[in-house]
């Protein structure tokens, strides 16, 4: 990926017109931050309530968790490969006052047992999510929710699928599935 970052800094200014500038970290792959506006609409359309375990994969800066602690008070698992982040995540929870309610954790995604989870968010490539999508059918429960920002789940239809105004030319997309 380092060969790809004098190609990003010259795309950047484009990226950062339609909302969805990259920001590297120490790891391998460009975190791309979640505008708040969607943060809170994939929360909401998700049906967030007290008890709910919400899990980020590929937290980032544990923007969603911290949100979805402060907001409804309910615990977040933070999953994200890059110990940089991660250290960031956890500064931010302390600092955000929900330290106690959010945890973030150094591993890879597709590791995780995602099964105390409630509530999935995702911002992933479709590739990934495709990755992932095995992992929920085994270990999701019935009613879980799994909500991703911009991308589908190859070979699930979504129950919800609604589009956000970005800056710029940029539509976010937030697709919600539950699970049968």
């Amino acid at each position: 990926m380092k060969t790809l970052r004098p190609f990003v800094s010259l795309i950047s200014p484009l990226l950062l017109l339609v909302g969805c500038l990259p920001v590297w970290t120490a790891g391998e792959v460009p975190f791309v931050p979640t505008p708040p506006e969607v943060i809170d609409r994939m929360l909401e359309l998700a049906e967030v309530k007290k008890g709910d375990v919400v899990y980020d994969l590929g937290s980032g800066d544990g923007r969603i968790v911290i949100r979805a602690a402060k907001k409804y008070g309910v615990r977040g698992v933070g999953i994200e490969i890059d110990p940089d982040l991660v250290r960031r995540s956890r500064l931010k929870a302390g600092d955000e006052g929900v330290g106690d309610l959010v945890e973030f954790r150094d591993q890879d995604a597709l590791t995780v047992d995602v099964s105390p989870a409630t509530v999935v968010t995702l911002y992933m490539l479709p590739d990934f999510n495709a990755k992932l999508r095995p992992i929920f059918e085994r270990q999701l429960r019935p009613g879980s929710r799994v909500v991703s920002h911009d991308f589908l789940i190859e070979g699930w239809t979504p129950h919800t699928v609604e589009k956000i105004e970005g800056r710029w030319y940029h539509t976010h997309t937030i697709y919600l599935w539950r699970i049968p």
